[in-house]
């Protein structure tokens, strides 16, 4: 899980033992029942890519609660939606599938989960159907689960869901920038 670099600074701030133990005690590679539980309760990760040079890219992810799903110990899925076209983070998964998932609550219980491992972008599971404003399907398989120390992660709690969050039944509400006169003759028609 450590490299030189990593190394070289648990050594220099007297860390090594400490992460030895982390790792040790709480990484592992299969989700747990508890794991499924978290990440199915919230609306939104973060997914850390990097293109075929090396070159990093995060984005926010976010959907419904339960919008991320794990299906199997070794298997987590999310939907890709509509978005603004750019396709970095599937493209990036396409050039380098290694991937950093960060999930997180930003609550009086604040709680933190990392989860690295190989992502694969299908537009041909059946699952995608059952998934309001789909239009593709992440599959992870992990390496790495872990959680991280919460100790600064601010109460962000009593916030309101966005209104963009597709839903079954519903037209997705556009934003108002792809009606802008600078993007309105290149926006794609949407896609399921």
């Amino acid at each position: 899980m450590f490299h030189e670099g990593n190394r070289a600074l648990q050594d220099a701030f007297g860390s090594r033992a400490l992460a030895d133990r982390l790792e040790e005690k709480l990484r592992r590679e299969r989700f747990n029942d508890d794991d499924a539980a978290f990440v199915a309760s919230l609306g939104f990760f973060f997914l850390a890519t990097a293109d075929a040079e090396g070159r990093p890219d995060c984005s926010f992810k976010g959907g419904p609660a339960g919008f991320v799903r794990v299906l199997a110990p070794d298997l987590l899925v999310f939907p890709d939606y509509d978005g603004n076209g750019m396709f970095k983070s599937l493209g990036n998964i396409a050039a380098n599938p290694q991937v950093g998932l960060l999930f997180m609550t930003m609550s009086e219980a604040p709680r933190r989960l990392r989860v690295n491992g190989r992502a694969e972008v299908v537009a041909d599971d059946p699952l995608i159907a059952d998934i309001p404003g789909a239009q593709l399907l992440v599959k992870v398989t992990p390496r790495d689960i872990f959680p991280n120390c919460p100790r600064y992660i601010p109460n962000l709690e009593g916030q309101t869901a966005s209104p963009y969050l597709p839903q079954a039944g519903t037209q997705p509400v556009e934003p108002k920038w792809k009606s802008f006169e600078i993007f309105a003759d290149v926006v794609p028609p949407r896609r399921r």
